[in-house]
């Protein structure tokens, strides 16, 4: 990638778009597009084919989507279906007409099966049944990421397609309706710190092991794989380190500063027992993440409830 191209970030208000437009304007690539939804709507077919004619990117991160938690995929899997998979359509096919030379496109990790082997291994995807409560939005990015195969095998197209694991930090969401784990927990303990609760109930057993990244050093791996990666083969993102839901609950009440009681209500479901991936293939190219989850939980709460200026 050279500091000459000019290079398009779709969804560069979410969580890892900002933080990939920070990491590209820290890096000083001074030909940055980043439209808002305002400016350029990704599921409109003529727009997006005629932003992509005037601007000619060289280089493209799709990073926009419609993205959400249980709740959100359990309510609205028309809208999660739709909208992605319109929004990746269109941009693939401006991206082939105006000829942009690579194409960074990332998967999920809910993509692949929930009960495939861990660490899950990329060889996984399409290996077995999905979790069901994100089918909806599994399924556009399994046919997001076979449309960009699809690409590059006919047309030629240069397209990158890493699949992160949890992604979690400043810019997540904090919606109950659509927040992921790690945002619902720390609201829930800030909550319960500033209304003195005496405990904080957590659903299952608090046994199941995850495994997150800090989204700054998703930006980080997704500039290395665009500037290091020319094969259109998934690729995993991840830390390769877990760690049990319960002992989670327990770092991010530390860093809120709660000091009340957590407990399991093991009448509820725990979900899948265990989900890490195997990011060896990205770790052999020479790519490690470097923000602890202690450091990342540290500045996810202080940018989100202590930096944040009061309403006046």
């Amino acid at each position: 990638m050279r500091q000459s191209d000019t290079i398009l970030i779709t969804g560069a208000s979410g969580m890892i778009g900002s933080a990939l437009l920070r990491k590209l304007q820290e890096e000083s690539y001074p030909h940055v597009l980043a439209p808002p939804h305002a400016e350029l709507d990704l599921r409109n077919t003529k727009l997006t084919g005629e932003y992509f004619a005037r601007h000619k990117p060289d280089r493209v991160f799709h990073l926009a989507a419609r993205v959400g938690g249980i709740h959100a995929n359990h309510k609205y899997p028309g809208q999660f279906i739709y909208d992605n998979t319109v929004m990746q359509a269109n941009v693939f096919e401006a991206a082939r007409k105006s000829g942009v030379r690579k194409l960074l496109f990332p998967g999920s990790a809910c993509t692949y099966p929930r009960l495939a082997a861990q660490p899950v291994q990329e060889k996984e995807l399409m290996n077995g049944l999905i979790e069901p409560t994100n089918i909806a939005y599994a399924a556009a990015k399994i046919n997001g990421i076979i449309m960009a195969q699809s690409y590059a095998r006919e047309y030629g197209m240069h397209m990158i397609i890493p699949m992160p694991t949890n992604t979690y930090g400043i810019g997540d969401n904090f919606n109950p309706e659509a927040s992921h784990v790690i945002p619902a927990l720390m609201q829930r303990f800030h909550d319960a710190k500033q209304k003195l609760l005496p405990e904080v109930v957590l659903w299952g057993s608090g046994s199941p092991l995850r495994e997150f990244i800090y989204v700054d050093d998703v930006a980080a791996a997704f500039i290395f794989l665009m500037q290091n990666y020319d094969l259109h083969d998934i690729i995993n993102i991840g830390t390769m380190q877990e760690i049990s839901i319960n002992d989670l609950a327990g770092k991010i009440a530390e860093v809120v500063g709660y000091t009340g009681k957590i407990v399991l209500d093991v009448t509820k479901p725990d979900g899948t027992p265990r989900k890490v991936l195997d990011s060896s293939r990205l770790f052999d190219l020479g790519w490690k993440p470097q923000i602890t989850l202690e450091e990342g939980l540290k500045r996810m709460y202080e940018n989100h409830f202590i930096n944040q200026s009061p309403i006046l």
